[in-house]
């Protein structure tokens, strides 16, 4: 066995959302507190073994360690958070972690393998939506006691039966849904067999910089300071507050309300360029645009329908009106930033082909459909271009808006038509966004596996197998290549029309400095200082 601390991985990659590194104050807020202005409706729950939203994964980074992290300074190379150490069987077959001693929870209890294993256990039997991640390494419900055990008080030991990659293991680890709970907190809290889910959902047990102070759904989140924490960052309280509108942000941002604004559009962004006041950092991360056809719908199952949308969108135009300096027209699942992403674009207006392709399905004269989308700029402007543009072929699209998660909530359920959403990986690896788009093997109302794909009622076998194959392969150049064909046929032949990538922009005043972003939307930042 060999012991490692860090992992680099064989991938060149753009650095992830790590850490704000706050600077001296001149704002109205006082400095052991930061304030934000932020989008909150993109949260279902702060149980970080259910939350599969980006906010939501972002607030609870803070709130938890995992076992194992990207290095912030450069995401190729996997380093230990709560293990300060761990072994590889020659076999690839177990994986044996040595947990820090010195970590303790927020109450002040030690760490334990207890609840390291107590935590991947519970992912797996609560098989909520990010349960997946986990699960791909073959674990089940009957199982996963037997394959995920704490020998002693500072050791947790993963068996698999099968050989896996070290890398794509501790990717998958260092994903939101590994985060590690502490089981004292979580069973004494337990409702039922929910093993603490409906408590966690809105309190915290976590070993993170900061721990939940309340969560008030479309309104505020507050985190404060874990005192068994080792930092020396004195900010006490982070108090985000849900304001939908940017203009509002803004206004809040230029009186000092605020310290940070993370959802201004082009029209607000514009006039902060040149302003010596504030900061502006920008940067593509993994969120990408898309449109999905739920294919249980029967004007939506035939792939000619889905063609003619994607033929019918001028995504240049969308791109260079709505959103110039937020969004990049973006053509494939896999963000740039990851390694093979496709930054081609095939796809472009072309009204005379989009027509053909609904005669060809048997719709000359198009069809009526619904098309959810979320209720913030720029979704609304967004979704009224492409109701234009799909109207100029024939298909007539009603719109509904609704917040993010009653969007989400509705896709969950395969109730939606066509949706406009928003999808970033969970780790950086290309299997994760692969197995999200491409995957599923069980199309029934009952599966387990949830992705994308089942919330189209969408199933072929083709990506199921060329996914399974590019997972396995241990050439990486030849991995490489996989997932770009994969990528090809999958814009070309899948009920999902990829539109954007997203460049986010946080503004702030001259007394936060030091953002650090990069592509890995759903990692977790910390605040490091705020004179």
């Amino acid at each position: 066995m060999v012991t490692r601390r860090r992992f680099l991985a064989g991938c060149t990659a753009v650095p992830f959302l790590s850490y704000l590194s706050l600077n001296s104050a001149f704002a109205a807020t006082p400095p052991s507190i930061l304030v934000m202005a932020m989008q909150l409706d993109n949260m279902t729950s702060l149980d970080p073994q259910e939350g599969f939203e980006a906010t939501g994964s972002e607030i609870s980074g803070n709130l938890y360690q995992r076992l194992v992290m990207p290095n912030p300074g450069n995401p190729q190379e996997v380093q230990g958070e709560l293990a300060t150490d761990w072994e590889v069987s020659n076999d690839s077959k177990t994986f044996t972690f040595h947990i820090d001693p010195k970590a303790m929870f927020s109450d002040g209890s030690p760490v334990t393998a207890e609840d390291a294993a107590f935590s991947l256990q519970r992912a797996v039997k609560l098989d909520k939506s990010p349960a997946f991640i986990i699960n791909q390494f073959g674990f089940t419900k009957d199982n996963v006691e037997q394959h995920v055990t704490a020998p002693d008080t500072h050791t947790l030991v993963i068996n698999l039966d099968q050989p896996a990659s070290e890398s794509f293991l501790l990717y998958c680890l260092s994903a939101p849904v590994g985060s590690i709970v502490q089981k004292k907190a979580a069973l004494a809290n337990q409702q039922g067999n929910d093993l603490g889910n409906q408590w966690l959902k809105l309190n915290s047990a976590g070993s993170g910089p900061f721990e939940l102070v309340s969560w008030k759904a479309s309104e505020s989140v507050i985190l404060k300071k874990n005192p068994h924490f080792p930092s020396k960052n004195p900010i006490k309280r982070i108090i985000m507050k849900h304001i939908v509108d940017p203009s509002a942000q803004l206004l809040m941002l230029q009186k000092g309300d605020v310290d940070i604004a993370r959802n201004l559009t082009t029209e607000q962004i514009r006039p902060l360029l040149n302003d010596s006041h504030y900061h502006l950092v920008q940067q593509l991360v993994s969120s990408v645009m898309f449109l999905s056809c739920n294919t249980t719908n029967e004007l939506l199952k035939k792939p000619q329908v889905w063609q003619a949308i994607k033929w019918a969108l001028d995504y240049d135009s969308i791109q260079q009106n709505i959103v110039p300096m937020t969004h990049k027209v973006h053509q494939s699942f896999l963000p740039r930033g990851f390694p093979s992403a496709l930054a081609d674009t095939p796809f472009h207006l072309d009204v005379t082909k989009a027509k053909a392709l609904l005669a060809e399905a048997g719709y000359p004269d198009g069809f009526e459909i619904t098309l959810d989308h979320y209720s913030p700029q720029p979704y609304p402007d967004i979704a009224q271009a492409v109701q234009t543009q799909l109207g100029a072929i024939g298909i007539k699209v009603k719109l509904i808006a609704a917040e993010n998660r009653q969007v989400l909530t509705k896709m969950r359920a395969r109730q939606h038509q066509l949706a406009m959403t928003v999808w970033g990986a969970d780790y950086f690896d290309p299997n994760s966004n692969t197995e999200a788009f491409c995957v599923n093997t069980d199309n029934s109302d009952g599966a387990r596996n949830r992705t994308l794909a089942w919330r189209c009622g969408w199933s072929d076998a083709k990506f199921n197998e060329m996914t399974e194959q590019a997972l396995h392969e241990t050439d990486p150049a030849k991995r490489i290549a996989l997932y770009e064909t994969i990528q090809r046929e999958h814009r070309e032949h899948s009920p999902f029309v990829m539109m954007m990538q997203e460049q986010m922009n946080i503004a702030s005043g001259k007394n936060v400095s030091g953002i650090q972003m990069s592509v890995l939307r759903k990692s977790p930042y910390q605040l490091v200082k705020k004179a």
